[in-house]
């Protein structure tokens, strides 16, 4: 894997240029008091070093005759590892982690300035760490104090990540080996779901014999807060509060994805709480279901980014006005956004290292164009709260549709001849629904 972490390091230099570019590590996170959260490293930090390790930073200097890729780590500390564990420190980070220097964190404000003074820009991140984000201009001014006498040092101070996201978009062999494994554990999880459910289970039962299957399995846990959102809750996108008890006749709406090696999944599936849809329902269902069939159709090498979300609306447009439940000229609907009472959300989003993973979509007015290796999730829904309010100028929705949400979403890789579903283990016909 190493050699892996080196390549992208190498893509990065080049990109780079004359540049030096500096990225810190997530810092240890508190919960409260003096109990922190389990540490996760920042992604594009981990992407180029593999360190996992907190409180440190990383500095690519392309332009340096033999100290390109430098790591100022945490050193080595018997007292503090016996509370907080062990650290790879100083010798170990160039050995283990392929640095060509590394110093103590403490040594930053001193060896910093030699990877920075002959760079024609800083490439830095201004996080939310205000005390750091001032050293890192405090640098930049003393360059810029010398600049008039020298013709040299940075001129300016730039974000990484254009230059950072174009890489993270294309996945790797081994990053797909990854995800695929993450993917594994999470559809074994809701295949459990889909036979468990039971009208009176409570939501948060369901959740913990998900979540307890993600680390049985080797996962890290939760990709993100688990959504088991039943009756009206389906019709809330970011429910968490996992509390309620399932009635026979609501639908379940099951969002949730493991963490596999930094990389993560993310699955939702609708399936009725009873063993029936209603005949609401299932009208809905198979909608949503066909929207997403559609969409999916359009991820294909060349294909750009805008087409799957602008298919999905048309089908989800052309069925509710089907159903009496929008009127008017469908390029009016669509141009007017008067669907979005019902379907308020896009229709997708990169995957990878963050779940909502970083990724280009449109550059001024040109959309960005998928291409192998490019992984997305497809995810269009309806919902229709209880007290669901119309666009402007569209008929009230009787009460019989109201408090129906509806959502379903795979995980899809964009291969060299089309696509692959990643998640296509976890079943999603109307069929398979019912029981």
């Amino acid at each position: 894997m190493q050699s892996e972490f080196r390549q992208r390091r190498d893509r990065f230099l080049d990109k780079i240029g004359n540049g030096t570019a500096i990225l810190r590590s997530a810092p240890t996170a508190v919960m409260h008091n003096d109990v922190e959260y389990n540490f996760r490293q920042d992604s594009n930090f981990f992407y180029l070093t593999g360190f996992n390790e907190a409180d440190c930073v990383a500095v690519f200097a392309p332009w340096h005759e033999t100290h390109k890729f430098v790591l100022f780590v945490q050193p080595k500390d018997r007292d503090k590892e016996t509370w907080s564990g062990y650290r790879i420190g100083v010798e170990a980070a160039k050995e283990v982690y392929g640095a060509d220097e590394a110093y103590p964190i403490a040594e930053l404000t001193k060896k910093l300035p030699q990877y920075v003074e002959k760079a024609d820009r800083i490439y830095y991140h201004m996080g939310r760490d205000r005390s750091f984000n001032d050293r890192i201009i405090a640098l930049w001014q003393r360059c810029m104090a010398t600049y008039e006498k020298k013709w040299i040092g940075p001129i300016a101070i730039e974000d990484p990540g254009p230059l950072l996201y174009p890489l993270r978009q294309v996945k790797s062999e081994s990053e797909l080996e990854l995800m695929r494994k993450a993917v594994e554990i999470a559809a074994e999880s809701h295949n459990l779901a889909l036979q468990l459910r039971k009208p009176g289970m409570y939501e948060y039962e369901l959740q913990a014999e998900m979540e307890h299957l993600f680390r049985l399995r080797g996962g890290w846990g939760a990709a993100y807060p688990s959504i088991v959102a039943s009756g009206a809750n389906s019709c809330i996108l970011h429910y968490t509060e996992n509390d309620r008890q399932m009635q026979d006749g609501e639908l379940l709406l099951v969002d949730a994805g493991c963490s596999y090696g930094y990389y993560n999944s993310d699955i939702t599936r609708t399936y009725p709480v009873g063993n029936k849809f209603t005949e609401e329902q299932r009208i809905l269902y198979e909608l949503v279901l066909k929207a997403q069939l559609d969409a999916i159709a359009q991820l294909q090498p060349g294909s750009a980014w805008n087409q799957f979300h602008e298919t999905a609306v048309r089908t989800i447009v052309e069925g509710l006005m089907a159903l009496g439940l929008l009127q008017g000229d469908i390029e009016e609907i669509i141009k007017e956004e008067k669907y979005k009472p019902f379907f308020m959300h896009g229709t997708g989003h990169w995957l990878g290292l963050d779940v909502h993973d970083s990724g280009v979509r449109q550059i001024g007015e040109t959309w960005q164009t998928f291409q192998p290796g490019h992984v997305v999730t497809v995810e269009p829904g309806i919902y229709i709260r209880p007290d669901f309010k119309p666009f402007e100028g569209q008929p009230e929705v009787p009460e019989r549709w109201r408090g129906i949400g509806i959502r379903i979403e795979d995980d899809v890789l964009v291969t060299p001849t089309g696509n692959e579903i990643l998640t296509a283990a976890v079943p999603k016909s109307l069929e398979a629904m019912e029981r």
